[in-house]
């Protein structure tokens, strides 16, 4: 990307002081020549978290408090992208910027990022005690971005996009896998060893929330993914139907009850065998499995300690073991998934 020369907006909110303006110091060093493009970039210093006037920092407030955040990040659109590097890799990946809050330290390093944005963005810069005051906790990777969460394909189009523009081999399904750390490693894995997609149930965890987007280094920006809502068999739903004006009411007219296909349904349907990652008595090694694997292959996992629900496992193609050594049963599953990607990769 070129240089810029940037106009620089200052605003302070401080109750005791007017706003003022000012240059910051690489700004200035930046050379206005022809070839390139002059921006504002409206940086807001913030100075106090008591003032009425201010502006709104609702997206970074309460960021320890878990089950806060999984409810609140995903009814409002947003996630959090947190360290220069998450940043970059979420914009290499089309994601929008909302807003984004760092220490006036980090202004430089992240000078091309800011260079780029919409100069409508707010970029909040406050001194590091401040930033743990509102975020709750010591941001010491940089920065941080409020970010727009991108909508989710279901999961036949993202098949259907895949195989129609690409030789998809294997896909992963992480059921009800609940922990971030784990779910973000597994994401990292994925990326890093070439799985063509993700699918997670609807218990597992948010990929995008903080922490699993941090631990996956943002991988989780780099393979398509998206979540099965009827796992791992066809759901019955029920559906209203439209009765005409005047018509007689029949309770069992006024509804009807339809089937969502399962995700082990679908996946067969577009040719894949699918692989349980399970200690179970008619499981196969995988030093064994990978000698003749299939040319589509779903491998599936499942949560930390009680492993795949059994409906799932019966339902599975096929059930395949870790050969571990000791008194070890089986691995943490990040590191299970990584080992079975590994083994499983494209030759």
């Amino acid at each position: 990307m070129g240089g810029c020369s940037v106009s620089t907006k200052w605003c302070r909110f401080n109750p005791a002081s007017t706003a003022t303006s000012h240059r910051s110091p690489w700004w200035q060093q930046r050379n206005n020549r022809a070839d390139r493009h002059n921006r504002s970039v409206t940086i807001i210093e913030l100075t106090s978290l008591s003032d009425p006037d201010g502006p709104d920092l609702s997206d970074y407030t309460g960021l320890t408090d878990v089950e806060l955040r999984k409810r609140v990040e995903p009814a409002q659109g947003m996630y959090l992208a947190e360290s220069s590097n998450v940043i970059r890799r979420a914009l290499a990946a089309g994601h929008r910027v909302r807003s984004m809050l760092m220490a006036p330290r980090w202004l430089d390093s992240l000078a091309d990022v800011l260079c780029d944005l919409d100069p409508s963005i707010p970029i909040y810069v406050a001194a590091e005690e401040l930033l743990q005051e509102l975020t709750g906790f010591h941001l010491h990777r940089g920065a941080i971005a409020a970010m727009y969460r991108p909508a989710l394909d279901d999961p036949a189009t993202l098949l259907a996009n895949l195989t129609a523009t690409q030789d998809v081999t294997r896909v992963a399904i992480f059921e009800d896998m609940v922990d971030h750390t784990n779910l973000g490693a597994a994401f990292r894995a994925a990326a890093g060893l070439c799985v063509d997609a993700v699918f997670i149930t609807p218990s597992c965890a948010d990929p995008l929330y903080r922490r699993s987007v941090r631990v996956s280094m943002g991988a989780v920006f780099q393979v398509p993914w998206t979540r099965f809502q009827a796992w791992p068999h066809p759901r019955k739903i029920r559906q209203r139907r439209t009765r005409l004006a005047n018509a007689p009411y029949s309770a069992a007219e006024d509804s009807a009850v339809i089937a969502e296909p399962g995700g082990i349904q679908l996946l067969r349907e577009y040719g894949f065998t699918t692989a349980a990652l399970a200690l179970d008595e008619s499981s196969v090694d995988l030093g064994d499995f990978e000698r003749d694997l299939p040319d589509r292959l779903a491998l599936v996992f499942g949560t930390e300690g009680n492993g795949l629900r059994p409906s799932t496992i019966a339902a599975c193609d096929v059930t395949v073991r870790i050969p571990m050594a000791a008194e070890v049963d089986s691995l943490n599953v990040a590191a299970a998934a990584a080992v079975a990607f590994w083994a499983t990769r494209k030759r």
